[in-house]
């Protein structure tokens, strides 16, 4: 019996951390992605219906305390900060964060939008400063459309099994004020 889509998030997510920490030994001080570093969570997102479902588990967990913070950033928090990042600039939803936010930092092989070009790499500005991203072991560079492309597929089978449209995405910000 194939395992349910959330299931296969969950060990989606656990490769791609594993590929995270595999990129963090190698290149250590290169990559200055680190506990407190809150820079690429200075911005809103939205999330596929599965890692939105995924988040509200995670948040209905979190002790009632913690819940009223993170939904009152969620409403009237600052609108340029994602709603999970907390006081000590640490997120409040880390273990269950979305696809999004664990492939920062990486050096991500992409095509360019609207574009008939050959795929780019790029990384967070912080990490590996005045280097050619492009000379960069293959084994260090996660392929976005190949991730893509999985994300979408467990998204699609998630939408089907709960009898939702394909293709929703959801602010992340309401899910975590409870409202999406």
């Amino acid at each position: 019996m194939d395992r349910p889509p959330a299931e296969r998030l969950r060990e989606l997510f656990a490769r791609v951390d594993a590929f995270f920490a595999g990129a963090s030994a190698r290149h250590g001080a290169r990559m200055a992605c680190r506990t407190g570093c809150s820079d690429c969570c200075r911005r809103r997102f939205s999330v596929t219906s599965i890692e939105a479902d995924a988040l509200r588990e995670a948040v209905a967990a979190l002790p009632e305390g913690e819940r009223a913070a993170l939904a009152a950033r969620a409403r009237a928090g600052d609108p340029g900060v994602c709603p999970a990042l907390d006081g000590d600039g640490r997120c409040a939803v880390y273990a269950a964060r979305p696809l999004i936010c664990r492939t920062h930092g990486l050096p991500i092989r992409f095509a360019p939008a609207g574009e008939r070009a050959l795929p780019v790499i790029d990384a967070c500005p912080k990490n590996f400063v005045g280097e050619d991203l492009r000379a960069l072991d293959a084994a260090s560079v996660l392929d976005q459309t190949t991730l893509s492309t999985v994300l979408a597929a467990l998204d699609m089978a998630h939408a089907d099994a709960a009898g939702r449209p394909r293709g929703q995405r959801v602010a992340l910000a309401a899910v975590l004020a409870g409202e999406g």
